[in-house]
């Protein structure tokens, strides 16, 4: 069955997120009109080089007359003009940039795909549920019509074990570990109602088979014989069917929303001293009867010993000790550091139901407490590294001796710092800089080993700072300052200087691109453009903005001054840090920069961004109306505070 025809048979929910993908740049008219032909186009070959993607594009516009030719005959008018309004949008657009098309095309079957694999691996555990559930209620009702059989009614427990097995220790795992990825940043974790639908219901269950035991113990009173299987088998069977209910309920008592500050809703995990947190448990048995009736009790580090470093057992002796008394001496003892030192809020309550009684405990996932927020990178990098590395859940000991991670899980928990406060993760490239600057130089990082020193404790080779402390603060520069730059895509970030110069030395002068400083410990960004060698040995520049000009000269021969590449120099200035960026936006900063050539004329160095892309079209929205005409005209402007520029070149 055509991918197409498959999407249109999926559920309500699965079609909305396909309306989503579609919009002008490629209707979804066009993909109905023509699914079979664009369903058979290698698109992403199409994406990556041009000559077939004009090709493609060009049959694209052939097919387009031919439905068009199809709607005509049919005197379908309405057909007619969406298609050729269709087919104007798509000349004007993508004419001269067909791989543009390609791409989008190609992103959208992807898509598709990923939505078609989604919703069948979804429909699969349903049906195998739903499947399970009517066994049970299939052998409840065999259960109902044969008590007097000991036998399926044991049968019958034994199959009920196997299914509260699979709610508890594969269904409620997952939804656990799923809930640790999602603290973390990675994908949202899906909501509780079916699993609470499925195990209220395995509750009832288990509560109406143990009224009907009690039913044969009634029978037995009445009539009984010697060897009767009821008196001999009744007990065990009561016996097994309150253990299942205890063991379902203290399953069913869940953490369902982790402990998390109102202020950092995205680094759930780390509380402070003297500021509220929320939490939220949940017991996934729903009975009516049950409601306004547990009061549940909350404690942190309920019965906890404290984690001591260096050698904590010793045998005493007496060789130790001066007067020979019988000692043991501690020496070198430590604790860890707050933001390794592990914690577990505690809820506990109890449940009164049909004669039984059942304590509760259910546990938070282990949580840092800080006393100062200046603790939070570090706390989060220790969230980070637990909830990536295990999923035990009561584990204070973790960071007694730490183990290590491959590049593999790093990179993937790297990617959604960013992915899950913006809207675009790590690139591939932008991972591998990253793992240069953790690993050193290599061929192939996946399967390569990072101690949890080395990631967050020990500073980088030349610099005074660990690499948390590092991407932490450019993760929070994006957040707080860069954004719309981000999500747009226009940052490359994290790049390697020989990739730098390999990448901009073909462009034409002005070309500049935007990265992440490699020297700044608080998260700084920079630009870097190609600019053409001009003769003689000072060369003087100045930048200017709003109006105010910083002046400086420098020797096109040293180093520190410029990159060059045959006739091609490459420049940039200092990063930019939060403090000047407070006072003017990046984009403000990037539209408002020029320099003196050599003939003392004031002109921008940046125009294209890379790879093409004009400087107005890309920042000229998100710079202040005001911005532009002031610094046009030389108007004095005081209300900001100017970075003066500096000749600083790829070495920030």
């Amino acid at each position: 069955m055509a991918q197409w025809n498959q999407l249109q048979q999926l559920e309500t929910r699965y079609l909305e997120q396909l309306y989503h993908l579609y919009s002008d740049s490629f209707p979804m008219e066009l993909r109905q009109f023509l699914a079979p032909w664009i369903e058979s186009q290698d698109w992403a070959y199409a994406a990556n080089k041009e000559s077939h993607a004009t090709l493609v594009f060009h049959n694209l516009l052939g097919e387009i007359d031919q439905q068009y030719s199809r709607f005509l005959q049919e005197n379908n008018v309405l057909y007619q003009h969406n298609l050729r309004r269709i087919k104007q949008h798509l000349q004007s657009k993508y004419l001269e940039k067909p791989m543009d098309i390609a791409r989008i095309v190609a992103r959208c079957l992807w898509e598709e795909q990923r939505l078609l694999q989604t919703a069948t691996s979804a429909t699969q555990v349903d049906t195998d549920m739903e499947q399970k559930m009517k066994m049970l209620e299939n052998l409840q009702d065999d259960f109902d019509f044969n008590y007097k059989t000991l036998k399926s009614q044991g049968g019958l427990l034994t199959a009920m074990d196997y299914v509260q097995k699979n709610l508890t220790d594969e269904e409620l795992a997952d939804w656990k570990r799923r809930q640790q990825i999602a603290c973390i940043g990675g994908p949202p974790n899906i909501c509780l109602d079916r699993l609470e639908t499925w195990i209220t219901s395995l509750a009832e269950s288990q509560l109406q088979i143990r009224q009907q035991i009690k039913k044969l113990e009634e029978l037995q009173q009445k009539v009984s014989y010697k060897g009767d299987p009821i008196i001999q088998h009744r007990p065990a069977l009561e016996e097994k069917i309150v253990d299942l209910f205890r063991n379902l309920m203290k399953s069913a008592f869940v953490v369902e929303r982790q402990p998390c500050m109102p202020m950092h809703p995205d680094r759930p995990l780390v509380i402070k001293t003297g500021v509220q947190f929320t939490n939220k448990v949940r017991l996934l048995v729903k009975f009516p009867e049950l409601n306004y009736q547990l009061k549940i009790k909350v404690c942190i580090d309920k019965s906890r010993k404290f984690n001591i470093l260096g050698t904590n057992t010793k045998v005493m002796n007496m060789e130790e000790s001066n007067n020979g008394s019988l000692s043991a001496e501690f020496k070198h003892l430590a604790s860890l550091i707050v933001t390794e030192e592990l914690h577990l809020i505690t809820f506990e309550t109890e449940v009164y139901h049909q004669g039984l009684k059942i304590d509760l405990e259910t546990h938070s996932l282990p949580v840092v407490v800080i006393s100062n927020i200046c603790q939070m990178p570090n706390a989060w990098a220790s969230i980070l590294w637990y909830n990536m590395l295990t999923n035990h859940p009561k584990n204070v000991n973790f960071f007694t001796k730490p183990p290590v991670g491959t590049w593999d899980q790093v990179a993937e928990v790297l990617s959604w710092q960013f992915s899950s406060t913006t809207k675009r993760g790590l690139t591939i490239e932008q991972l591998t800089t990253l793992a240069e600057k953790l690993l050193g130089p290599c061929v192939n990082y996946s399967g390569c080993q990072i101690t949890w020193a080395k990631f967050c404790k020990e500073n980088m080779a030349g610099k005074g700072f660990s690499f948390w402390v590092w991407l932490d603060n450019i993760i929070d520069l994006v957040k707080k300052y860069i954004l719309a730059l981000w999500n747009e895509g226009y940052i490359m970030g994290f790049i390697s200087k020989e990739r730098e110069r390999a990448i901009l030395s073909p462009k034409p002068p002005g070309t500049f691109l935007l990265r992440f400083s490699e020297s700044s410990k608080e998260g700084g960004i920079t630009f870097t453009w190609v600019e053409k060698d001009i003769s003689g040995e000072y060369f003087r520049t100045s930048c200017c903005f709003h109006g105010h000009f910083f002046m400086f000269s420098f020797c096109c021969d040293a180093e520190l001054s410029c990159v060059y590449i045959g006739k091609t120099q490459i420049q940039s200035v200092e990063p930019y840090t939060k403090q000047q960026l407070n006072s003017m936006s990046f984009a403000d900063i990037i539209m408002g920069y020029k320099i003196m050539d050599a003939t003392n004329i004031l002109v921008s160095p940046l125009v294209y961004l890379y790879p093409d892309i004009p400087k107005e079209e890309a920042f000229g929205k998100y710079c202040r109306p005001e911005a532009a005409p002031e610094a046009e005209m030389g108007g004095d402007s005081t209300s900001s505070k100017l970075l003066p520029c500096s000749s600083k070149s790829l070495f920030s």
